[in-house]
């Protein structure tokens, strides 16, 4: 009867769970930890971005104030033809360098899957290029390196062969930096590497039982089974990539030259807002960018359905 009691009366208390002292105290821990997170998330982020949404609809010079003038900055976007030429500049950079990005990434990670010695310091090495490839001295080096007197001229000289300043050179400076972002490839491979790791080793033995070869296993079994990977280090290679500046600014010297062919989006950016003092104007450029990453990630986020699988 003691157990037949005790069943009523949690009947009668369903609904209206207790919490206990501790768990209360524990909420209001976390919130008081949290704070400061939310304090960074409103000052930092939130406001400064509802701030720059308002000066996109500004005619603003950073001395005087702010003069709301609507949608003119977006209008004078559409009628700028060097903003159409960054555009078309990030767009190639960003749709030639990313895919030949993550081809490299992939190469070397299924090299490394393969147990050679002194894996670990293969990773690292391999892993140092994402660390400095965006830092003003490898933009510098890399000015250097492809120069007229660079060390690619220099290569090229002992067999016979005539270079040309390849930074200074509208048809080719635009491929230096796209073969820096290449470079920089070592991210994007420790996670392939990890992938890599996680495919279960009987798959390739029942298809090596079938007498499927290397190649066969890689296209059916590595590839299906790393879609999931490679969908991810795609969208944030892609975000990153759209928000490159550091190389086109240190090896143009900040103008995107020669002939506006480094002319990435994000300098041109920079030049409104911080040479040309049109803030206002650069701040609608900010939202057009993140607009158009918005829309490409979704769509990727859309196709990923079509070609990623997810082995649950």
């Amino acid at each position: 009867m003691s157990a037949l009691s005790e069943l009523g009366s949690l009947r009668k208390q369903k609904g209206h769970a207790t919490q206990a002292p501790s768990e209360k105290n524990d909420g209001k821990w976390s919130l008081f930890f949290l704070g400061p997170w939310f304090v960074g998330l409103l000052l930092i982020v939130a406001g400064p971005l509802l701030a720059s949404l308002y000066l996109s609809f500004t005619d603003y010079d950073l001395l005087t104030d702010p003069e709301f003038i609507g949608l003119g900055n977006y209008e004078d976007m559409l009628n700028d033809p060097r903003l159409m030429r960054a555009l078309r500049v990030t767009f190639t950079y960003v749709f030639v360098s990313v895919p030949l990005q993550l081809i490299a990434a992939l190469g070397l990670a299924l090299l490394l899957d393969r147990g050679m010695r002194g894996l670990a310091l293969y990773r690292s090495v391999f892993y140092l290029p994402s660390l400095l490839g965006g830092s003003v001295a490898i933009a510098i080096l890399w000015r250097q390196i492809f120069g007229t007197t660079g060390l690619i001229n220099q290569v090229l000289g002992y067999f016979d062969i005539q270079g040309v300043g390849w930074v200074s050179h509208p048809d080719y400076a635009l491929g230096t930096l796209i073969i820096l972002n290449v470079w920089t490839f070592g991210a994007p491979m420790i996670i392939f590497l990890a992938g890599l790791r996680q495919v279960p080793e009987m798959y390739y033995e029942a298809a090596s039982i079938d007498g499927a070869s290397k190649l066969r296993q890689f296209w059916s079994i590595t590839i299906p089974m790393l879609t999931p990977i490679i969908f991810f280090n795609l969208v944030l290679q892609f975000i990153g990539a759209f928000q490159s500046f550091t190389p086109a600014f240190v090896v143009s010297g900040g103008t995107g030259g020669p002939a506006d062919s480094t002319l990435f989006y994000t300098l041109y950016l920079y030049q409104q807002g911080f040479a040309a003092l049109n803030m206002g104007y650069a701040s609608a450029m900010a939202w057009l960018l993140l607009v158009i990453i918005a829309v490409l990630t979704a769509l990727n986020f859309f196709l990923s359905k079509y070609w990623v699988f997810y082995n649950d």
